[in-house]
C-alpha cells in the first residue's frame, strides 16, 4: 500500500515510535507534523528523534526553519503535501505523525488559506507585544464575537490571525475554516492515546529528562542564534519557560513545574481537538502490540474508490 497512514494524537503518547514501526513494515516513509520539530536545533525540549534513533528511515519536514523565521500553517501545506505526494510517486508509503492540531488538519483537508497583509498583521502583533492577550482578546470580540469564544483568550498569535483575517476579507474568522470530508489521498487516521494517569507520569518523566539532558544549554546556545527575535520558537513550551528562569522570573525547579504544567494542559487541548475528528480511529499507546493492532486497522478501511458509489 501507498496511501498515507496518519498518526496522531496527544503528546507522549508513543506516536515516533509507532510511527518507526509502521514505516518499517510497509517500506515507509516518515512526514513530521509536529511544528517545533520544524526548527533546526530545536531538539531537546522538543523530544526531536536523533538521527541515529531514526532506523535509517527518511523523515521529512524537520530541521527546515531557523528559529528567527516564523512557522506558519499555509508554507507547512504547500511543504508537505508536496512531500507526501512524492513518496507516493516512489511507491512508499507517507507516515505523517505529530500531534499538531491545525498543520494536522491543513495537511489532510480541504483548506485555503486566505491571504495575509505584513502591515495588518504587524499592527495586531504591536497590540499583543504591548498591552498582552487581553487586548487582543477584547478587539477579537467586537470584530468577531464568535471566533473570540473559540479561540483560547490565551492563544495570542491565533487571535492575530483571526483579526487579521476579519479585517482582510470583512467574513467572520469560520469563513476560512477548512472543509471536513474524506482526507486526502485516502489517509487512515490513527489516534493514540494514554490513560490520563498514566499519561500525565510519562509528561512528569519527559520533562525532567529533558532538562537533566540540557534544555536549558540548548536554550542557551539557541539565544546566540537568535531565539529571542522569533515569533514561534521562542514561544514553544519548555523553551518558553527556559527563557524566564534565564531572565530571573523563577528558579529552575519552577521552570521544570511550568514546563510540565503547560505540557499537561497542551494535551488536554489536543485531546479535545482531535476527538472531535469522527474520522479517527483510537487506539491505546499501551497495547503491546501496538503496530499489530494499527495495521489491522489499516487493512480493515476500504480505499476511497471502494467507498464512493460506481
Amino acid at each position: 500500500m501507498t496511501r498515507p497512514i496518519a498518526v496522531i494524537g496527544p503528546t507522549a503518547t508513543g506516536k515516533s515510535e509507532l510511527a518507526l514501526d509502521l514505516a518499517q513494515r510497509l517500506n515507509g516513509e516518515i512526514v513530521n507534523v509536529d511544528a517545533m520539530q520544524l526548527y533546526r536545533g530545536m531538539d531537546i525540549g522538543t523530544a526531536k528523534l536523533p538521527v541515529a534513533e531514526r532506523r535509517g528511515i527518511p523523515h521529512h519536514q524537520l530541521d527546515v526553519l531557523d528559529i528567527t523565521e516564523t512557522a506558519t500553517v499555509a508554507s507547512y501545506q504547500a511543504a508537505a503535501r508536496a512531500d507526501v505526494e512524492a513518496i507516493m510517486a516512489r511507491g512508499h508509503t507517507p507516515i505523517i505523525v505529530g500531534g499538531s492540531m491545525m498543520y494536522v488538519q491543513a495537511l489532510l483537508d480541504d483548506w485555503d488559506f486566505p491571504a495575509t497583509d505584513p502591515a495588518i498583521r504587524a499592527k495586531w502583533e504591536t497590540v499583543l507585544a504591548d498591552r498582552g492577550t487581553v487586548a487582543v482578546h477584547e478587539a477579537l470580540k467586537q470584530a468577531d464575537p464568535v471566533a473570540a469564544q473559540t479561540i483560547l483568550p490565551t492563544d495570542g498569535r491565533r487571535m492575530v490571525r483571526a483579526l487579521e483575517v476579519v479585517e482582510l476579507t470583512g467574513k467572520p474568522f469560520a469563513a476560512s475554516a477548512p472543509r471536513i470530508g474524506e482526507p486526502r489521498w485516502g489517509t487512515v487516521i490513527v489516534g493514540v492515546d494514554r490513560d490520563t494517569s498514566a499519561l500525565d507520569a510519562r509528561i512528569e518523566l519527559r520533562t525532567a529528562t529533558m532538562f537533566e539532558s540540557g534544555l536549558v544549554e540548548e536554550v542557551e546556545g539557541l539565544i546566540a542564534q537568535g531565539l529571542r527575535h522569533g515569533q514561534t520558537a521562542r514561544r514553544a513550551i519548555g523553551y518558553a519557560q527556559v527563557l524566564d528562569f534565564l531572565d530571573n522570573e523563577y528558579d529552575l525547579n519552577e521552570a521544570q513545574e511550568r514546563t510540565f504544567i503547560g505540557t499537561r494542559r497542551y494535551v488536554r487541548r489536543q485531546r479535545s481537538w482531535f476527538r472531535r475528528d469522527q474520522r479517527v480511529r483510537w487506539v491505546d499507546g499501551a497495547d503491546p502490540a501496538l503496530a499489530d493492532a494499527v495495521l489491522a486497522l489499516v487493512n480493515s478501511s476500504p480505499m476511497r474508490d471502494e467507498q464512493e458509489p460506481q
